[in-house]
């Protein structure tokens, strides 16, 4: 599976953006796929996620960013997408996307070590 994030830039505290995940390759009826971000001088960390197999899908958010992002997917498009709107300074960081063939459990899927396939990463600044 190959991944490229779109969508990054500049927002005000308060704007809205909306990042593209676009997955190529082989594809799975039962896939999860994540954002994950990093800021400088620390480590990466679980945004959301949203996972599917069959007819059901789940998302997950870390509480930094519960009510204010979400998670979504294009299956027609093999696209994921995050809306982030209610942007705070704290949001600025390198943004990746990630994926991996079936449907992990709440407890793997907060952590980067249990996806196989990166994105590039893409950065979001917002501005104060």
């Amino acid at each position: 599976v190959q991944l490229q994030a779109f969508g990054g830039g500049l927002a005000q505290t308060g704007g809205s953006l909306r990042l593209s995940c676009a997955a190529s390759g082989r594809t799975f009826s039962s896939f999860t796929m994540g954002w994950f971000r990093q800021a400088p001088g620390k480590e990466r960390e679980f945004v959301a996620a949203i996972r599917w197999s069959g007819g059901n899908t789940g998302t997950a958010y870390a509480n930094s960013v519960k009510g204010r992002f979400t998670i979504s997917r294009d299956s027609a498009k093999n696209t994921v997408y995050l809306q982030m709107n209610s942007l705070k300074p704290e949001d600025t960081a390198v943004y990746y996307c990630a994926a991996e063939p079936g449907r992990l459990i709440t407890s793997q899927i907060q952590d980067a070590e249990n996806f196989g396939a990166w994105g590039q990463g893409t950065q979001v600044t917002v501005s104060s």
